[in-house]
């Protein structure tokens, strides 16, 4: 199963080396709590009872759902040594797939903070902070993600959070740039500098003098690390173990520990609290673990401070690095932690080219290919992500042509089953079903999807109707018919269903600037979905390599062969338009009660001042 949301993910966690007795899940889970035994359970005031604001850990994400590969840790070490989790979600994932229903934007986070108040809730974790951020879409950019969020603003809330939740551990996601939402890669960026941040007098000094807190020193940071999930068994984390690319330690805890409070294994209670983010399309996991111990994994993770210090490794700077790369080491110099940055940048393959040839008639609109429509190479989809599919499962083919101003995009697809129907008015969100997607980049430079266009074509609707095409994640989203109100699309479905073919036309005049004849880039990608619980399980693309629909440094180039822009045509990308709609923590019963609870303010938003004389 591919989900809409761990486009970029794996499965597992990760900490640092230490004795093989401390690496095993258990004993492991004294240190990674930051105290050891008694100390570890609750911070008590003066008064003897327990800061209902304390917590020993905090996990930090962008979205709900991203806790969901470390549930088994911190229910173990809630279950074994008293350690309180809490969790901060930067946002309530308005920016992601419905597989329950129709619900998008600010309905859709209301949806999913209940989704993962009742999943974390297995792993006795009371309280989620959310920091009522917007979440937009699928990017990998950590800079879009950034301006989006205000980056000071919501840093400057993160900081509060760790001063009133005062944790000894922060754990959080990635913050490598390649192949991962960008949305994660910011929300560890900015719990790495708020861990640090968070003990500075001299970092948001009005949260002192103003607000009555103080500095707090979290002792212990660590990451997801997602390298080591192919090491099976309890005996995988009692050994050291290093990450190739950082050199900084990592540890593992096993998933498989048995819960005396649940009655199975940890593993088990994780997986049941993943089917619950059932928007997501988590509920189609498999419902049972392996009972095999040596077939379950752990949780790892990276370990990047301890007793309040950077871990420190070998720099091992790349040379030219593209802009997302290169922006990415600047930040890691920054914030003191350079070698987070070494081999940051994979080594992209050779992108495929084609050339688009000129045809003196447009082709005819019909989801079939007639004579002389399309002259120039066909292009082989190949497996890109997901489960490996067989021709007869899933294959594909694309051809382009070109007629004045209009690119014309044909595809077939063989596939053995078809997916969910959805209503037309619920066409969006492409990867759920069978769908076809075309991503342009008109100048061939772009370092995020936001100048791009990208359409979905569903090739079927309920009850016959069909095709519908989409525009996501791109320059402008929606209906085609409202953001590229010239684009048309066929679509041919062999009946009975051995599969589809999609046929578009996409004026150039559409794209956000001006195509660049000899650098126009593009990538044709193929979504296979064989269920009707709108999830998909197969993915094709033309230039298969990484997040293929998100990273333009993948996508092919397609040389328009003759063509001229007009020349009052801009070569400078609209201004993109950004859904920032969020679901707000005041509007949440669960958000308000927690912060009468907790004494932390919603959205970690400002105490109220009282000078200090």
């Amino acid at each position: 199963m591919v989900d809409a949301y761990d486009e970029a993910e794996a499965a597992g966690p990760s900490r640092r080396h230490v004795t093989a007795a401390m690496a095993s899940g258990l004993a492991g889970a004294v240190l990674v709590g930051g105290a050891p035994g008694a100390q570890a359970a609750e911070r008590r005031p003066a008064g003897g009872r327990p800061d209902p604001a304390h917590h020993d850990i905090l996990f930090v994400s962008a979205h709900p759902d991203d806790e969901a590969g470390n549930l088994s840790t911190f229910g173990l070490w809630r279950e074994r040594r008293g350690m309180r989790t809490g969790v901060v979600t930067v946002t309530r994932g308005e920016g992601g797939g419905n597989a329950v229903g129709p619900e998008e934007g600010a309905p859709l986070g209301v949806l999913r903070e209940k989704e993962e108040r009742s999943a974390t809730a297995l792993a006795g974790i009371e309280n989620i902070f959310y920091l009522d951020k917007p979440d937009f879409w699928y990017t990998l950019s950590a800079p879009l993600t950034e301006r989006i969020w205000h980056e000071r603003d919501t840093l400057e809330r993160m900081v509060r959070l760790f001063r009133m939740a005062t944790p000894h551990t922060v754990v959080t996601m990635d913050p490598r740039p390649f192949n991962q939402h960008g949305a994660h890669q910011m929300a560890a960026r900015l719990a790495i500098e708020a861990f640090f941040l968070a003990g500075d007098r001299k970092a948001f000094p009005e949260q002192l003098t103003c607000e009555g807190l103080a500095p707090w020193r979290p002792r212990r940071l660590l990451a997801q690390n997602y390298g080591f999930s192919d090491l099976l068994g309890p005996e995988a984390p009692e050994e050291r173990h290093t990450d190739p690319d950082t050199g900084l330690p990592v540890v593992g805890v096993w998933s498989g520990h048995a819960s005396r409070e649940h009655g199975t294994s940890w593993a088990q209670v994780e997986r049941d609290a993943s089917r619950m983010y059932r928007s997501q399309g988590w509920a189609a996991m498999p419902p049972e673990v392996p009972a095999d111990p040596e077939k379950l994994g752990s949780d790892w993770f990276s370990v990047l401070a301890e007793k309040g210090r950077a871990v420190r490794a070998p720099v091992k700077d790349q040379g030219e690095l593209r802009p997302v790369y290169e922006e990415f080491r600047r930040w890691t110099r920054r914030v003191g932690l350079p070698w987070l940055a070494n081999g940051a940048q994979p080594d992209y393959p050779d992108p495929p080219s084609t050339t688009v040839p000129e045809v003196a008639a447009a082709p005819v609109l019909n989801g079939v290919e007639g004579d002389g429509e399309y002259p120039g190479p066909q292009l082989d989809l190949v497996h890109w992500e997901g489960d490996e599919a067989t021709d007869a499962d899933c294959s594909a083919t694309a051809k382009m042509s070109r007629h004045g101003d209009d690119l014309f995009v044909l595809v077939t697809v063989k596939d053995d089953r078809d997916g969910t129907h959805l209503e037309e008015d619920d066409a969006k969100r492409h990867w759920r079903t069978d769908a076809v997607e075309i991503a342009i980049d008109p100048r061939g430079d772009a370092d995020d999807t936001s100048v791009t266009f990208k359409t979905g074509i569903f090739p079927f609707t309920a009850g016959g109707g069909g095709p519908v095409a989409e525009r996501d994640a791109d320059n402008r989203q929606g209906p085609a018919g409202e953001t590229a109100p010239g684009m048309r699309v066929a679509a041919e479905v062999d009946e009975p269903y051995r599969g589809y073919t999609v046929e578009a036309k996409i004026p150039l005049g559409e794209l956000p600037a001006a195509a660049d004849p000899e650098r126009f880039a593009v990538n044709i990608l193929v979504y296979d979905s064989d269920t009707k619980d709108k999830t998909g399980q197969t993915r094709l693309a033309w230039s298969p390599f990484g997040s293929a629909q998100a990273d333009p440094y993948v996508w092919g180039t397609a040389r328009l062969e003759g063509y001229t822009p007009p020349a009052d045509r801009p070569t400078d990308p609209a201004e993109p338009e950004i859904p920032t709609e969020a679901a707000r923590s005041e509007d949440s019963p669960a958000s308000v009660e927690q912060s009468r609870r907790t004494g932390i303010p919603l959205a970690g938003g400002p105490r109220p001042c009282t000078p200090r004389r």
